[in-house]
């Protein structure tokens, strides 16, 4: 697919027509008869009609002044409106209630339209609203609300439609018509991956339906409707498509969340047993204690212990079973003793709070013979994204689907390493015979500025590459990426804030940096573990503040 320059001004109608000649070749099985009547009308529209059906489609809310509808490109308006009215695709008619009517009319319009039912007609316009609400419950065309008011407003009917169609090139309704903008301007650019024929995120008219019914609890969950309403419209909803599944795991998991904070142990103690979401069963565990069902807490969470699902899990058992089991009347667990980490201890002058802890003790270690940067999780993962670059964009059936994206669907899939384990072994075979080092530096020459969801470009300069290529063993790099592959949504983050070079020397630190009263999170204590265990040089550097002098 080719995006259309900006310099053109039809560019965005352009793009337009790409994605539905897009859909019409991957998906036409997917598409009912009313889409696929759509897509042969509008191909027969004038060209001024088809580009304002585009540009009403590509703004936000359906509701258009006729006034807000005038482009330079497209000229006379009202001509271009005329077969997009005659379609239906557009109406000009539309029945408006009192929150459409306040959508498109002005605070000054109100108090006119309104003038002898306002008792307070200067209000803000949300007074305005309050003031009318209870009196005011017709849906009507404007003209019968305000029949002195001359403008037309125009309501688009086929957003719904164009939503699908959104959902059918992208996967996703986050992503919008803005991308093809971005990636014309080279703001975003994305690696070119080769579509095979089964690369389709939705694999039947079910997957649409499901994931739009996904897409629109979600929104209902986020405006804070009532989860059991919410969720009573996702009953029956079934797919043995694992990406929706993992998608209604993660609301599912949202929802009990909310219950949490809502306080409502019974609807979140039925809810979190329905998901696989990686948390559930931790959340369970907590909600069955907070809910005072301390045998049924202890039972869930020692079987957990039997099984836990990734480290993160573990370590919520470590901390909890002994809870629960003294509870219950057993004996006192002993604690289990941490991991010996190097300290180091600042007390540095208050002026330098300003920068914030972490860059002010970056300033304090830095030396000419000892650079320090600000890395956190950007380094070795963008290390890793580097080297690896082959295996995370190979193009395996349903990785990839559409030309924006910055990587493969199933990046947090159990099996994503599984799926290329060849190919990532070949990659990291290149630690194992030196090659590594010219492999990353090619990649970063010659990927440099593409989107991907390892490698951090702005962060990673070539110095400060060289400095990390120059210091950092080959097997320490691969330990890393080792961890990395076990868990990639959970090991990703926790890395430690600042990293500090000695090139002369080819030797390295990294360092977690803590303010006063902060303490170390769960996933940054088992990085630190992790590097403890295998030799990674880390301190933990905790920071006070020197009074200042008088």
């Amino acid at each position: 697919m080719i995006a259309h320059s900006v310099a053109d001004p039809f560019y965005y109608l352009h793009n337009f027509r790409q994605v539905l000649e897009w859909i019409e070749v991957r998906y036409p099985d997917l598409l009912d008869a009313q889409e696929l009547a759509f897509i042969e009308q509008f191909r027969g529209l004038p060209m001024a009609a088809q580009a304002l059906l585009v540009r009403m489609v590509m703004r936000k809310g359906v509701l258009f002044r006729a006034s807000k509808l005038a482009y330079a490109e497209i000229g006379a308006t009202q001509a271009a409106l005329v077969p997009l009215v005659a379609q239906g695709w557009v109406d000009d008619q539309c029945p408006l209630s009192l929150a459409q009517l306040f959508q498109v009319l002005r605070k000054d319009e109100i108090s006119l339209c309104f003038a002898d039912r306002l008792a307070r007609p200067r209000a803000a316009k949300g007074e305005l609203f309050e003031q009318l609400q209870a009196g005011c419950t017709e849906v009507q065309p404007l003209h019968l609300w305000w029949p002195t008011f001359s403008e037309p407003v125009y309501a688009l009917r086929l957003q719904a439609m164009c939503d699908r169609f959104r959902l059918l090139f992208f996967g996703n309704l986050y992503q919008d018509w803005s991308e093809f903008v971005l990636s014309d301007l080279g703001l975003l650019r994305y690696e070119q991956v080769a579509f095979s024929d089964d690369s389709r995120a939705l694999r039947t008219r079910g997957d649409v339906d499901i994931c739009m019914a996904l897409h629109g609890a979600a929104e209902q969950l986020a405006a804070g409707a009532p989860v059991v309403l919410v969720l009573a419209g996702l009953d029956g909803l079934e797919t043995q498509n694992a990406w929706l599944e993992r998608r209604r795991d993660r609301l599912l998991f949202q929802f009990g969340q909310q219950c949490e904070r809502l306080g409502d142990w019974p609807l979140a103690l039925s809810l979190y047993p329905r998901t696989r979401h990686p948390q559930a069963r931790e959340r369970h565990i907590r909600v069955l204690e907070r809910s005072g069902d301390y045998p049924a807490a202890l039972a869930l969470a020692s079987a957990a212990e039997q099984a836990p699902g990734n480290a993160a899990e573990a370590q919520a058992l470590a901390r909890i079973l002994p809870r629960l089991r003294r509870k219950q009347g057993g004996p006192v667990q002993p604690r289990r003793a941490a991991v010996a980490v190097n300290r180091l201890d600042l007390n540095l002058p208050q002026e330098l709070a300003a920068l914030g802890v972490e860059h002010a003790v970056k300033v304090h270690l830095e030396a000419d013979d000892g650079p320090v940067h600000y890395v956190e999780n950007t380094l070795f993962n963008s290390l890793f994204g580097l080297l690896c670059w082959e295996a995370i964009f190979a193009p395996l059936p349903g990785a990839f689907f559409h030309p924006f994206q910055s990587g493969p669907l199933d990046l947090h899939d159990a099996g994503f390493h599984a799926r290329r384990s060849t190919l990532f072994a070949a990659c990291l075979e290149q630690l194992d015979d030196g090659s590594y080092r010219q492999a990353i530096l090619n990649t970063f020459t010659a990927k440099y500025g593409l989107q991907s969801p390892f490698v951090f470009w702005e962060l990673l300069s070539a110095e400060l590459l060289a400095q990390a290529l120059d210091c950092l063993p080959a097997e320490h790099l691969k330990r890393c990426f080792e961890r990395l592959l076990e868990d990639i949504q959970t090991n990703r983050a926790g890395m430690p804030d600042l990293i500090q070079f000695w090139p002369a020397q080819r030797r390295y630190r990294m360092i977690e940096v803590k303010g006063p009263g902060d303490r170390l999170q769960d996933n940054q204590l088992r990085w630190i573990e992790f590097c403890t265990a295998h030799g990674l040089p880390v301190d933990v550097c905790h920071v006070q503040w020197a009074s200042p002098t008088p």
